[in-house]
């Protein structure tokens, strides 16, 4: 039984679904959000958000509500390769967006920016499952919640319902995959002090393949991620492994005395590494965005802010096109150019640093030592957004070949 129309659907209410739901509602459209978790928890998802990512949530409107929920920003970057410092930089005044980083705790933000969704006047449905979306004449969801069954329809059905998203099944869009290449794991700590706590702390072991990564949350805060290549490397699981994560995070560079006190209160799990996209992620009135509609390698941090930018184009386009179907296409087209620059960059880096054998060590041998004496050899998308230039020059001078 069909029980309702609406402008747009969302499936899922995390951060995609719920500031598309909030900034389409705040300009007149029905919206309604359907999100399966009636409290959401501790998975290990992104809490980095880039200066560029930053940069989109402000023209959305919600970069406030993260700092107000404990975003904490970090406006300094310091990088250390095999045990020497190679960068420590100030990303308000040598990025495009002159912004920091935000670090925020993702089930706060997710709570946030949907209470913010509903305020604008969305409705929002918890504890919902979606089981299918049907696509003859307007696109169609199919709801279970409390053992009924119910059918909601809408002029576009946007599928943010992540990595391993089911609308992207049901639509029938193709997935694509880069081969395994990295494993990252991660864990928050409390009780861990670290000096200073306004800096991401990220550490290169090149002979192991490893990188340590620490973002600072606040009072004593800090979300820690581990990541190294998949081959020989056993996935850290689970509060009996949190020794190893330490001792590991320490080999690749980071201090010993960070941890001394520090205690896991969230979960440890480690995740594969390789990239996931649909292609041109628009069809038949439905659209993917964030992770279900390209989840890149999260050694590198994107996702928040590829989110973001997925959310902020289909908003701008919304808004001002009435040809839904147009819009969508274009969006698709928008997704594609600027997901490809991401994870291009990703997979260059991922090369250059973590590539075993001879040939790659030869490769680090030129690349590196020519990066120290020229920065701008180096790829700043992962800090500046993929409007920067990508093209056959950036990649021969990023890998030291001229």
């Amino acid at each position: 039984m069909t029980r309702g129309t609406y402008d747009i659907i969302t499936v899922g209410g995390g951060l995609g679904g719920a500031t598309l739901a909030k900034a389409m509602a705040e300009r007149g459209a029905r919206v309604l959000v359907v999100e399966r978790e009636t409290q959401f928890k501790d998975r290990i998802r992104g809490e980095f958000m880039a200066p560029w990512g930053v940069a989109e949530a402000q023209r959305l409107g919600i970069d406030g509500l993260l700092r107000a929920t404990g975003g904490q920003d970090l406006p300094y970057v310091d990088v250390y390769v095999s045990g020497m410092q190679t960068e420590h930089r100030d990303l308000r005044t040598t990025t495009l967006q002159g912004q920091p980083v935000l670090s925020v705790y993702h089930p706060a933000m997710q709570e946030v920016v949907l209470k913010a969704a509903l305020d604008a006047g969305a409705e929002v449905r918890r504890g919902a499952v979606v089981r299918d979306v049907k696509r003859d004449g307007s696109p169609t969801i199919v709801v279970e919640q409390d053992g009924r069954s119910e059918e909601y329809q809408a002029r576009l059905v946007v599928g943010a319902d992540g990595r391993g998203s089911l609308v992207r099944k049901w639509a029938g869009f193709s997935p694509q995959h880069d081969p395994e290449q990295m494993l990252i794991a991660g864990v928050l700590f409390e009780n861990m002090p670290i000096p200073p706590d306004d800096a991401n702390h990220i550490t290169l072991d090149l002979a192991r393949g490893h990188i340590a990564l620490l973002f600072p949350q606040g009072q004593g805060k800090v979300r820690t991620y581990f990541a190294c290549r998949t081959e020989g490397s056993a996935r850290l699981q689970g509060a009996v492994d949190i020794p190893r994560f330490i001792e590991e995070s320490v080999q690749a560079g980071m201090p010993s005395e960070w941890f001394a006190s520090a205690r896991a209160v969230g979960p440890l799990a480690t995740f594969d590494g390789a990239a996931t996209w649909a292609t041109h992620p628009y069809h038949a009135g439905i659209a993917l965005i964030g992770d279900a509609a390209g989840a890149s390698d999260p050694t590198w941090g994107q996702g928040l802010s590829l989110t973001l930018r997925d959310v902020r184009v289909l908003r701008d386009l919304l808004a001002s096109h009435d040809d839904w179907d147009a819009v969508g296409h274009a969006y698709a087209q928008e997704h594609d150019r600027h997901f490809n620059v991401i994870n291009t960059v990703n997979n260059y880096q991922t090369e250059l640093f973590f590539a075993a054998g001879a040939e790659a060590d030869a490769r680090r041998m030129t690349a590196l030592p020519l990066m120290m004496q020229e920065p701008t050899r180096r790829l700043d998308h992962n800090w500046s957004g993929p409007d920067l230039p990508l093209d056959e020059t950036v990649r021969r001078r990023f890998f030291g070949e001229e």
